[in-house]
């Protein structure tokens, strides 16, 4: 299986589905992930583009992936380009991939990046734009998704799960790796949080770790 992981920012694909990654990856699929905002802009001081990209790097390789694709589009700032210009962004790696899984963003976070994102992976891997694909799955990312509101906005409310119990400690670990990232409990980025949130979600499916999803489209 060919598997595609669409994040905006660096870390995003490691919180919201780096315990499946990790899983796919000892399954023998392959899997490219792809982080598609630059850096250094609003979350990062220009001269930490380096520093970044290489903690993206080792945070993939934790998880036992080589294809990593970092992008440029302009971070905290996709809600101001065309949505044609980002959807076109993410066509290029779908049919360059040619993934039958696509993970993205949750259509109802606070973060508007993610939201963009996640319109622009359903008009690029519209059924006849892209027939290969099978499956696109939707994420959480903590301290977005639930930040959300539910009044203006879809909730998070997930109807596929990944056991991840065998796997939640490389998810951890790569984590880590971006070390501006980590807050100290009880933020929902501590270390602790991770763990404690993928056990939560386990614990909805009788599995000690899980991660969530919601399925927007499945062929079978």
């Amino acid at each position: 299986m060919r598997v595609l992981v669409v994040a905006a920012h660096p870390d995003d694909e490691i919180l919201g589905v780096g315990g499946t990654v990790a899983a796919h990856v000892d399954r023998g699929d392959q899997v490219q992930l792809a982080i598609m905002c630059g850096g250094g802009s609003v979350r990062y001081a220009k001269d930490d583009n380096s520093q970044i990209h290489a903690e993206a790097h080792k945070a993939a390789a934790t998880l036992g992936v080589s294809d990593l694709v970092l992008g440029s589009l302009p971070d905290q700032r996709l809600d101001i380009l065309p949505i044609s210009q980002v959807a076109s962004e993410i066509e290029s790696l779908v049919h360059s991939w040619k993934p039958q899984t696509i993970y993205s963003h949750f259509c109802g976070d606070i973060n508007r990046d993610h939201r963009v994102l996640a319109e622009a992976v359903m008009v690029a891997a519209r059924p006849y734009a892209a027939p290969f694909v099978q499956e696109i799955l939707m994420y959480e990312t903590p301290s977005s998704t639930e930040w959300g509101m539910p009044q203006l906005s879809p909730s998070f409310q997930p109807n596929f799960f990944v056991d991840i119990t065998q796997t939640l400690e490389k998810k951890v670990q790569a984590f880590a790796c971006y070390s501006a990232e980590v807050c100290p409990e009880p933020h929902p980025r501590s270390l602790t949080a991770v763990r404690d949130r993928a056990r939560y979600w386990g614990s909805l499916v009788n599995r000690h770790a899980a991660e969530p999803f919601v399925a927007v489209r499945s062929l079978r």
